[in-house]
């Protein structure tokens, strides 16, 4: 019997979710045995046509073209799959979404007219439907392996969603926020990183996005109460998930803005919390 197809595609990133699943090494050539790995070009330069089982997408939508390209995508995926900050939220690169992109342009670049991009940086799920989302900035190989392998057995992926707080638990970190009246991002960012940067007595910058059930516009609230600067507050949220629902609320809150919508989404309801449980690709 043929094997499950599997496809990873890039958009606007900086490779490193495309990294985390070659750097999986061991876990990857299971992964390899169990599916033919059909397009991945970071990985080697033969491909196979569509249509594919499971496609991961990394990367953001910046250009017309990337609107264009990642509707044809949707149409040769079973399940699509989107991997990292970048394709979840729309990256770091989602600063140019409070900013004027025809500003950057000019002081970037020697010749303006050559580049064609859009306003926004937006996450995949603005322009298609998307079947699973995994965040992180990178991903977890661990989670990605997970995700494969749920996918090939038909059953949701068990991928936590419970606060980098948690994590810091389980290894004994003291709480930066609390010891060291540190702005943290822990209590509202999902788990995946094992809780490096607090280990190190670093603040959370939420590289996981937000977590379920996050309360940003209440945890920047005590933050404020407690002395921490609105600047210093805006810019925490505006990182590599600044454009995530939750994490742009609270940024906008705080300079005072009326909450913008989603982008053009069609449809909405995508994310994790959306899955049901998906049937076999094999």
């Amino acid at each position: 019997m043929a094997r499950p197809k599997l496809a990873v595609f890039k958009f606007a990133s900086c490779d490193g979710c495309q990294l985390s699943l070659l750097d999986a090494e061991d876990e990857l050539l299971a992964v390899a045995e169990a599916v033919d790995i059909a397009y991945f070009l970071e990985a080697r330069t033969q491909v196979s046509a569509g249509p594919y089982d499971v496609g991961l997408v990394e990367g953001s939508v910046t250009t017309q073209h990337d609107v264009e390209r990642i509707k044809e995508i949707r149409k040769q995926c079973r399940f699509l799959v989107t991997i990292g900050a970048c394709a979840t939220s729309g990256g770091i690169q989602a600063l140019r979404n409070w900013a004027d992109v025809d500003d950057f342009i000019r002081r970037v670049y020697a010749t303006p007219a050559y580049i064609h991009t859009l306003e926004t940086s937006t996450p995949i799920s603005d322009h298609v439907w998307v079947d699973f989302e995994l965040r992180g900035c990178p991903i977890s190989k661990n989670q990605l392996v997970e995700l494969v392998s749920a996918l090939l057995v038909g059953r949701k992926p068990r991928v936590p969603r419970h606060s980098v707080c948690v994590e810091c638990k389980r290894r004994g970190t003291v709480c930066v926020a609390v010891a060291q009246g540190i702005a943290c991002l822990g209590p509202v960012t999902q788990t995946g990183c094992g809780a490096i940067c607090p280990s190190f007595n670093r603040e959370c910058f939420g590289c996981f996005g937000p977590k379920e059930q996050p309360n940003l516009v209440g945890l920047t609230t005590w933050y404020q109460a407690q002395g921490v600067g609105r600047p210093q507050l805006v810019r925490l949220s505006r990182n590599f998930n600044g454009y995530a629902p939750e994490f742009r609320e609270s940024s906008e809150a705080l300079e005072g803005r009326q909450p913008r919508g989603q982008g053009p989404a069609t449809p909405t309801g995508n994310g994790p919390a959306a899955r049901s449980t998906p049937a076999p690709v094999g």
